[in-house]
């Protein structure tokens, strides 16, 4: 399924910290999406941008299937948190200039209480990443972040 929805739709950040290009798909427990590697790109230098910013593309794309999740049910995107992860691999140390990298997050746990684990996978030419993610999205993130309950 290609996705109606732009990035800006479905992910409350903003500017440059927004890394996600674009929404290629999605599903009842997955999403897709794209992050092009530019000059431009936040994090990038002379050889490109480090690998392990892969982690927080993975972890935008997870906001980006919340924020659909509220889209469809009438509601704006909420923030959450990326609490960890586990076995984060890439077999590249830097993603090139010019690089059309592809993800795709799949949820595989959603608790009750905002606790969510997902499978994360990106690729791109000759490399690829995955990890296992696990976020949390409160029902008030101001809240939340003021310590209340």
């Amino acid at each position: 399924m290609i996705s109606e929805y732009q990035v800006a739709d479905l992910v409350p950040h903003s500017g440059r910290m927004s890394l996600l290009t674009s929404i290629t798909g999605h599903g009842e427990d997955w999403l897709s999406a794209q992050v092009v590697i530019t000059k431009d790109s936040m994090f990038a230098d002379s050889k490109g941008v480090p690998a392990w910013v892969g982690l927080e593309y993975l972890a935008q794309a997870i906001g980006a299937f919340a924020g659909l999740q509220e889209r469809l049910n009438g509601e704006s995107p909420k923030l959450g948190f990326l609490l960890g992860t586990r076995k984060y691999t890439c077999s590249a140390d830097y993603f090139l200039l010019g690089d059309q990298l592809e993800l795709k997050v799949i949820r595989n746990m959603q608790a009750d209480n905002g606790l969510s684990a997902f499978e994360c996978h990106l690729q791109a030419n000759s490399y690829t990443a995955t990890a296992s993610l696990n976020v949390f999205q409160p029902e008030d993130a101001e809240q939340f972040l003021r310590g209340g309950k």
